[in-house]
């Protein structure tokens, strides 16, 4: 194997590290739960076993905290502190990630973003500052700030500390589980899925998916490269971006087989599933892996081991039922 085709999983197992010495027990490392796929009422594979990776049980809500927090001990931060753009999630990840580290964090957030998002950034003590719809329109604005005041920037999903920081998830599930046949995993601006194919490389089958209102991946794959797209729908305000980030189009390129979309209604099913059942409370977006299963999108093969990514629950509660 060549240097290439081990840099991000040594940069992950760098990441891993890092974590590891200097984040003061800052992050959780979730549950994984294997169980049969009769107990998800799926049409019969025999020995087919579904694994459920609890993400949305870490520290701030998703899976973001691996890599805002990897970000942030890995850069000099200014007196002005750092600084966000997000549908909600890496804004939040990155304003635990600051007032663990005792610094100063400036949130930017669009208008599709909920009002518990919001309210769950104000108790972290972020200044949230909400400005036009989506996600692209609150990124203009905080970049634009960024260079008024010098803070360090830290990116939903497309620098190198986030994405390996995503990735120490792959390392995770690895270590606690063994190796997994596929992963399937929901795409927004490629952060977790560029973390998760660049640990796993193709010694598991990394499985794109997205709601068919926000194809972000599935559209640059369609052009061989990233573009623009309209979003919408259900998850939006996790799964907003309107172009896949470059270091996980890079990546995806080399390691990511499928890129699968799936309507709303099947993501919100599988959202209700997963409370109604489990009584797991997650977002729109940690549900589509679920969904895939459901809906028949994803068929396991005979005696797979299959790793659903459960990736937020910075959800208000009274939606899920």
């Amino acid at each position: 194997m060549n240097n290439e085709n081990t840099h991000w999983r040594s940069e992950t197992e760098s990441a891993s590290r890092r974590l590891r010495e200097r984040a003061g027990g800052f992050l959780r490392q979730t549950p994984l739960w294997k169980l049969p796929s009769a107990a998800f009422g799926l049409a019969a594979v025999p020995g087919v076993e579904v694994w459920l990776k609890l993400e949305h049980m870490q520290v701030s809500g998703s899976f973001k905290a691996r890599g805002m927090m990897n970000r942030l001990l890995a850069n000099d931060i200014p007196e002005s502190g750092v600084i966000v753009a997000s549908g909600g999630n890496a804004g939040i990840a990155t304003a635990a990630a600051a007032k663990a580290l005792g610094v100063r964090c400036q949130v930017f957030l669009p208008g599709v973003s909920s009002e518990a998002k919001r309210a769950r950034l104000r108790a972290l003590g972020a200044e949230v500052v909400v400005v036009g719809e989506l996600y692209p329109d609150a990124l203009a604005a905080c970049l634009a700030r960024q260079k008024e005041t010098g803070a360090l920037l830290t990116h939903a999903y497309d620098q190198p500390e986030v994405v390996a920081g995503a990735g120490t998830l792959g390392h995770e599930i690895e270590m606690q589980g063994g190796l997994p046949d596929s992963v399937l995993v929901s795409v927004g601006g490629g952060g977790l899925i560029g973390g998760l194919a660049g640990w796993f490389e193709k010694r598991a089958r990394v499985v794109a998916l997205e709601p068919e209102k926000a194809p972000t991946l599935y559209r640059a794959r369609e052009a061989g490269e990233p573009v623009d797209v309209d979003v919408g729908g259900i998850a939006a305000d996790s799964l907003g971006a309107r172009r896949i980030g470059a270091i996980s189009w890079e990546i995806t390129q080399k390691y990511v087989q499928d890129a699968l979309l799936l309507s709303d209604e099947s993501i919100r099913a599988a959202q209700q599933w997963l409370w109604k059942e489990m009584k797991l409370a997650v977002e729109p977006a940690a549900a589509l892996p679920l969904a895939a299963l459901q809906t028949g999108a994803y068929v396991p093969r005979e005696g797979e081991k299959v790793c659903l990514i459960v990736c937020g629950a910075n959800v208000d509660p009274a939606t899920v039922a």
